[in-house]
């Protein structure tokens, strides 16, 4: 079992940044892939970004240009640093591991991911 733990979330004025990040603890974490995603209200959850072990890294369109995905596998955290907040990327932003094998794989889809955390807000103001 592993337990995924967000934060850094909270309130920015357009344009602003941020930095998410997600904790894991528990049994392993070795070679899981750990993907971001939101939903803000009224909305679908949607892919924001992904990376494998091996921090090959996969965005949403959303994110593209303006976050980055990065991680450390000896402190077992991945960060989420999000650039250039507009106010429709307000939402909670959840992180979640992937228990694939392949070191390399990252993938987008909400049911390829084992393990979620409880989510962190972020409000963006106009």
């Amino acid at each position: 079992q592993v337990q995924l733990v967000e934060s850094g979330g909270g309130l920015v004025q357009t344009g602003g940044s941020l930095r998410l990040s997600c904790a894991a603890s528990g049994r392993t974490f070795s070679t899981y892939a750990v993907g971001w995603f939101r939903q803000a209200p009224g909305k679908e959850r949607e892919f924001v970004a992904a990376i494998s072990w091996t921090s090959n890294s996969y965005y949403g369109d959303s994110a593209k240009g303006r976050f980055t995905i990065s991680r450390d596998n000896d402190k077992k955290t991945v960060y989420l640093r999000m650039d250039s907040l507009k106010p429709e990327d307000a939402a909670v932003y959840y992180c979640a591991a992937d228990r694939t094998s392949n070191v390399h794989y990252v993938g987008s889809a909400i049911n390829e991911y084992d393990y979620w955390g409880q989510g962190t807000q972020v409000t963006v103001s106009s």
